[in-house]
């Protein structure tokens, strides 16, 4: 049975939801699945702005049948030539004999490499700035290299004024029911989700985020509509784009402290907690502890994307820090994380050097800015350390005091 919805005039969703599916790219961990969203403009010419993932294939075929109504298919618009959306794309050419893929030229050596089909004769190669009329509507192609792939690029529909966004504003969740934000409980539901999304999927790409958004400012924009996740309109438009200009500018949403911890025999923890409990004592909310071994670290990057300070306490272990701390340590360096005050914790019983390690992974990041001393255990917390978490304590107050 058909699942779709028009979103306004001639412009309808026919996406669907993966609420099987438990890891995103087999990394990420996903609690309410996810959803892939793809759209139909209907005209004198009809129009498919990207497909979607083999995993809904049959539900998102029967979709685009129905709302073309017999209709033939005259473009498919290939914004993202990632598998989760480009999946379809050979059974729609199959579908459609006459169908026209519209896409840049890294879009087309994308589809060789993963398809090695010969398109010849069914293509239409667009550059930045580049329309495409299909009757009372015409596209507009934005290039957006590195948002997050090479070949990406958004579509702007001028005349209802949508943003095609492909993965930018997108969010892991599968929809339900509504596909609006304002549909949805969004705070609760998917903002956390959609920072994690940010952080880890486009994050690293903070300045090419924002070489989009300048070319895309001259254009009003009353609906966006990503690859993933909930459509934003009315004042939801306001809040995306504010926390795409905080996320890709690498500026924290809130003044308060992340400790990111280690543990083997919960030395390092009641140390982390201890430091917890005097900064709260000095005022400090929201803070927040997690444990690097409980934790995925895609939750703990989405966190230092929200946090301005960050402790981060480790053991040793075989004289070298703890496995999954280096994992969260190197994702840091890999996601181009920046902007953050950071305080260390260490805890050593025979042999290493565990503030050095950290530290080699921090020079390779930029703007870092080192808070208080060292605490620095030998095997269980003893009173000169109570002391030494109270001062750093009041280091970090001191700190988060500051504009």
């Amino acid at each position: 049975m058909h699942n779709t919805r028009e979103l306004l005039p001639g412009i309808h969703w026919v996406g669907g939801n993966d609420r099987r599916l438990n890891r995103f790219e087999n990394l990420f961990p996903l609690e309410n699945g996810v959803a892939y969203n793809a759209y139909v403009i209907l005209d004198m010419k009809t129009a498919l702005i990207d497909t979607v993932d083999n995993a809904i294939s049959d539900q998102f075929m029967e979709n685009v049948k129905h709302v073309l109504n017999g209709r033939a298919l005259d473009y498919l618009v290939i914004n993202h030539m990632e598998p989760d959306h480009c999946g379809n794309i050979v059974a729609m050419i199959k579908e459609y004999p006459n169908l026209i893929l519209v896409g840049n030229t890294k879009t087309f050596q994308f589809f060789d490499q993963f398809y090695g089909l010969d398109i010849s004769g069914r293509t239409l190669l667009v550059k930045d700035q580049d329309r495409l009329n299909l009757g009372s509507h015409t596209l507009k192609f934005t290039t957006a290299a590195m948002v997050h792939w090479p070949e990406v690029m958004v579509t702007y529909e001028e005349t209802q004024k949508i943003l095609f966004s492909a993965d930018a504003f997108g969010t892991f969740g599968a929809h339900s029911g509504g596909l609006f934000a304002d549909e949805t409980d969004y705070l609760n539901d998917y903002l956390s989700e959609t920072r994690r999304y940010y952080a880890n999927i486009i994050g690293k790409f903070g300045p090419q985020v924002q070489v989009l958004m300048k070319k895309l400012s001259q254009d009003e924009v009353k609906l966006i509509a990503p690859l993933h996740g909930p459509l934003y309109r009315g004042d939801d438009l306001g809040f995306i784009v504010n926390k795409y200009e905080q996320w890709s500018t690498y500026r924290p949403e809130v003044n308060s402290v992340l400790i990111v911890y280690a543990t083997m025999y919960n030395n390092t923890t009641q140390a982390a907690e201890l430091l917890a409990s005097k900064l709260a004592q000095q005022g400090i909310k929201g803070i927040k502890l997690m444990d690097v071994n409980a934790t995925d670290v895609s939750y703990l990057i989405a966190e230092v994307w929200k946090y301005r300070h960050i402790v981060i306490a480790t053991p040793t272990y075989n004289t070298d820090i703890a496995v999954k701390m280096h994992t969260f340590l190197h994702d840091l360096v890999a996601l181009n994380a920046q902007n953050r005050s950071v305080s260390l914790i260490t805890n050593f019983s025979w042999a290493g050097k565990p503030a050095e390690i950290v530290k080699g992974y921090l020079d390779q990041l930029k703007n870092i800015t080192l808070i208080g001393e060292t605490v620095a255990l030998k095997s269980t917390v003893k009173a000169e350390n109570d002391s030494a978490l109270s001062d750093l304590a009041s280091a970090i107050v001191s700190h988060l005091n500051q504009p």
